[in-house]
């Protein structure tokens, strides 16, 4: 459990317009800013974990957190990287089934929860939040049927490239327009693509190497985007 803060309104929060509750009425706002509960987690810990049960759902008010599965051998497989604006745990809520994956804060983090019962009522009675919820279910099954045919068609090289690109577009650039702003592990990086960490501090190398990136500890710069788009070989 993460330390309680004073809690932030929904109205003046600076994500709200990217937020699923963009569009929910002004007095279901109200009513969440009543009833939820704010809170900050250190980087490294857990806001909930896999196998436990749903009690409501959470939404980013600052920070960066990983959604990751274990796999029968017990690896860690990064399945989502969360931003402010988003929420989680909304599709075991709604699904009344247990987390199937845990999420971790990646650096320091203010998280609100709001309790299911509420989260629930609003969904039924708020055709907008609804049809937001609709959308971003979509757009997650989407990306997951896309990344399941890159697991099995593309090659790993490819595959890298493309999550850093993924990267890039969830978390931005620092103020120098060209490094990553987030913080990863070589095993972290190697649990996006999907391959082991050998293969991904490889390729970073071969990367490095071809003048497509710098690195840095766990910085990495990005100093030929045109050539990572290329390498990633996306298709419209």
């Amino acid at each position: 459990m993460g330390s309680t803060i004073q809690n932030p309104t929904c109205q003046n929060c600076k994500d709200r317009f990217s937020s699923v509750f963009c569009k929910a009425d002004q007095c279901n706002l109200e009513q969440i800013d009543a009833a939820k509960v704010c809170s900050v987690y250190k980087k490294g810990q857990v806001i909930f974990h896999e196998g436990a049960y749903p009690f409501g759902v959470y939404c980013i008010n600052d920070g960066k957190i990983k959604l990751s599965h274990s796999g029968d051998d017990g690896r860690e497989q990064i399945i989502r990287l969360v931003k402010a604006g988003d929420i989680m745990g909304y599709k075991a809520l709604l699904s009344s089934e247990r987390y199937t994956a845990t999420a971790t804060a990646l650096e320091d983090s203010s998280i609100c929860f709001i309790p299911k019962d509420l989260f629930m009522s609003i969904l039924q009675k708020d055709a907008s939040l609804s049809f937001e919820m609709m959308r971003i279910l979509s757009s997650e099954l989407r990306k997951a049927e896309l990344k399941i045919t890159h697991l099995a068609q593309k090659p790993v090289r490819e595959r890298l490239a493309e999550t850093i690109l993924f990267i890039k577009e969830t978390y931005g650039l620092e103020e120098d327009g060209a490094t990553l702003n987030v913080r990863l592990s070589r095993e972290e990086i190697a649990n996006l693509v999907g391959t082991a960490t050998e293969s991904a501090i490889r390729l970073l190398s071969e990367f490095k190497k071809d003048g497509m990136i710098e690195l840095d500890g766990k910085k990495i710069r990005l100093l030929d985007i045109p050539q990572i788009i290329k390498t990633a070989n996306l298709q419209d």
